[in-house]
């Protein structure tokens, strides 16, 4: 037993309406909260995203949802392996079991589930043999809305140490590994490729979330309505190798990313998966535009 679902991260940043012009651009909904603003996908009744004032950006906490059960055996690791107990880092988000990752990110179970989200409808495409779609296929313009959260990468300097952590205490599992350089975590329950990625770095910090959204489609339109409200571009449009998924990455004011992505690989809640150790040249991408140089950086201030 274990964490069963990615439910949300909250940010400390300086100004909180610039977090509320960025999501909202982005295609989230801001809804205020004691603690900060929070922001959901359309259609989902579940906060995704949590900003807290503050005077520098940081990663607040992560929160991941559980049962009994899962909570019970999550506590009975901590104590074996004598990690303590933590308070919620603000008073309007007690609740649950607090708890600190090897890189000092606080984190919360809380005995609640994944809200269910929106369904897209299947996307049909015309290639050769197979013309099932008919009449006009390009979209109109519209505002984007992310269906949900899908996973978060943050940077770590002992990507071993923080896959043990999160394994062997919180109960997820090791999908695919470049060593050295990137891990990625699943749901013991399986489900998407991974919702916790790991990045190596010299110190810890939060480099991106990312959404799903409906197509490849949606991820273009949401990009431009992006970059035309003045915010960077970060990478993309492109096709990761591990996930398989399509994407696009958006910087925010405080230079980390919020990625639309679609079409990500599934893991069997079976637990046939094999993790595997892939080469450096799988680490990012099959095809896409050219990296930037600083799509890796930490822009976490320390300070």
């Amino acid at each position: 037993m274990s964490v069963q679902s990615l439910l949300g991260y909250a940010l400390t940043v300086p100004d909180l309406e610039a977090g509320r012009r960025f999501y909202s651009t982005f295609g989230l909904l801001p809804v205020e909260r004691a603690a900060g603003l929070a922001f959901r996908c359309e259609g989902r009744d579940q906060d995704h995203v949590l900003l807290v004032e503050g005077r520098t950006k940081r990663l607040n906490h992560l929160r991941f949802g559980s049962d009994e059960a899962g909570l019970a055996a999550i506590r009975a690791r901590m104590a074996a392996q004598d990690i303590a107990e933590i308070d919620a880092p603000h008073n309007a988000l007690g609740g649950g079991l607090w708890l600190r990752d090897p890189d000092g990110h606080p984190l919360n179970v809380r005995l609640e589930a994944a809200q269910p989200w929106r369904r897209a409808a299947p996307f049909v495409i015309n290639n050769p043999g197979n013309y099932e779609r008919r009449g006009r296929g390009a979209p109109p313009r519209h505002q984007v809305r992310p269906r949900r959260l899908g996973h978060v990468l943050l940077h770590s300097p002992d990507l071993e140490r923080m896959i043990a952590f999160y394994t062997n205490v919180l109960g997820m599992r090791l999908t695919d590994r470049v060593p050295g350089i990137i891990a990625f975590l699943h749901l013991p329950g399986g489900g998407d490729h991974h919702v916790v990625a790991l990045l190596a770095d010299q110190r810890p910090g939060f480099h991106h979330a990312s959404f799903e959204v409906d197509s490849p489609d949606d991820i273009g339109l949401g990009a431009q309505a992006v970059l035309e409200a003045g915010y960077r571009n970060g990478w993309g449009f492109g096709r990761h190798v591990l996930g398989s998924n399509f994407f696009h990455y958006l910087r925010d004011p405080w230079m980390s990313m919020a990625e639309y992505f679609c079409d990500i690989d599934q893991v069997p809640g079976d637990g046939s998966w094999q993790a595997e150790d892939h080469g450096p040249e799988d680490s990012l991408y099959r095809w896409g535009p050219p990296v930037p140089e600083d799509f890796g950086a930490n822009f976490e201030r320390t300070d």
